[in-house]
């Protein structure tokens, strides 16, 4: 996966929804493709049907740090639902809170998700489209005159920074699977 900038900058896009489940995210019928790519097309596929739907906005093209309500990424535990934000662009995701199983696909997948009190989302939705900076080092999120901290285990901002996924995790130890492989190679043998 890419790896993650110290600092990130990306313009902001508001998402005034609480309770996004991974059904409005992605929906089903997208879920049939073999490769993690060309999700972007479907993210939101119903909303975007809407002209006022905030996609659809130009003065929020290319934004990249999606600022959403409460419970973002509930419902069921398709990773679907973060390969579309990761493939439409999205680097970020800031929500008063997240789905357990959403936050850990995000962080497998490069997308870092940055839990924020309601009242500074809010304050950062206002601010759309302003441009914010997102600092993994020092765990804060700035924009105008707004500086919040968040908070982030070391393992899951060193695979960000790092751009580890389960396979570069593991390959980080492959002479030593390989050593393990050779002590082992004659019991596979017998």
């Amino acid at each position: 996966m890419r790896a993650f900038p110290v600092p990130y900058a990306g313009g902001l896009v508001p998402l005034r929804r609480a309770s996004v489940d991974t059904d409005q995210i992605i929906a089903s019928e997208w879920l049939k493709r073999v490769s993690r790519t060309g999700y972007g097309e479907g993210l939101f596929g119903q909303w975007r049907e809407d002209p006022s739907f905030v996609l659809n906005d130009p003065a929020y093209a290319g934004g990249s740090v999606l600022v959403a309500g409460p419970s973002f990424g509930c419902g069921s535990s398709r990773e679907h639902a973060v390969w579309a934000l990761d493939d439409y662009g999205f680097r970020v995701v800031i929500a008063p809170s997240f789905a357990d199983i959403f936050r850990g696909n995000a962080a497998k997948v490069g997308l870092l998700t940055v839990v924020l009190p309601e009242d500074v989302v809010t304050a950062l939705q206002d601010a759309a489209p302003a441009s914010a900076t997102v600092d993994l080092d020092a765990r804060t999120v700035t924009c105008g005159d707004v500086v919040a901290s968040f908070e982030i285990d070391d393992f899951t901002r060193t695979r960000l920074v790092e751009g580890l996924d389960d396979i570069g995790l593991t390959l980080r130890h492959e002479a030593d699977i390989a050593a393990y492989e050779a002590r082992t190679a004659h019991r596979a043998k017998s």
